[in-house]
């Protein structure tokens, strides 16, 4: 799992839509394990350095619309170019995918960041799946 694809960092955008579904989720990530002993919450934070840097749920600051607030937000925090990340979303009732790739462009360029739909969650296949979009995208 680490070194693997080296340089790479992961965050969250997650639109939790109550300050308890916030909180579930986030202990939910640090119960989550990538490889025994290893949580999500784990990976999230030693790619920041310690910092948390994650954009979960919808009270103010953000809102539901994660083209307005997380992906401004992360890219604030992180210094990562739209052009340069991967979201994936798993929202059944709603096109954030097409919400970030439209609203999320960076001047210079004009691109946003490559998106990949996951109505069923997020499995090896979808990752893959991402890292190939990614890669069509960008050519890297």
């Amino acid at each position: 799992w680490d070194g693997k694809y080296p340089g790479m960092k992961v965050a969250i955008a997650s639109s939790a839509d109550t300050p308890f579904a916030e909180k579930v989720g986030r202990a939910s990530l640090k119960l989550l394990e990538v490889v025994p002993g290893v949580t999500v919450w784990d990976v999230f934070l030693r790619d920041f350095n310690g910092v948390d840097v994650n954009q979960i749920g919808r009270q103010p600051p953000l809102s539901s619309n994660k083209s307005r607030t997380h992906f401004p937000f992360l890219r604030e925090k992180t210094g990562i170019r739209f052009d340069r990340m991967l979201f994936f979303d798993d929202c059944n009732w709603g096109d954030h995918c097409g919400q970030v790739e439209e609203k999320c462009k960076e001047d210079d360029t004009g691109k946003s960041p490559a998106t990949v739909r996951t109505p069923y969650g997020l499995g090896e296949q979808e990752w893959r799946k991402g890292l190939e979009a990614y890669a069509k995208k960008f050519g890297s």
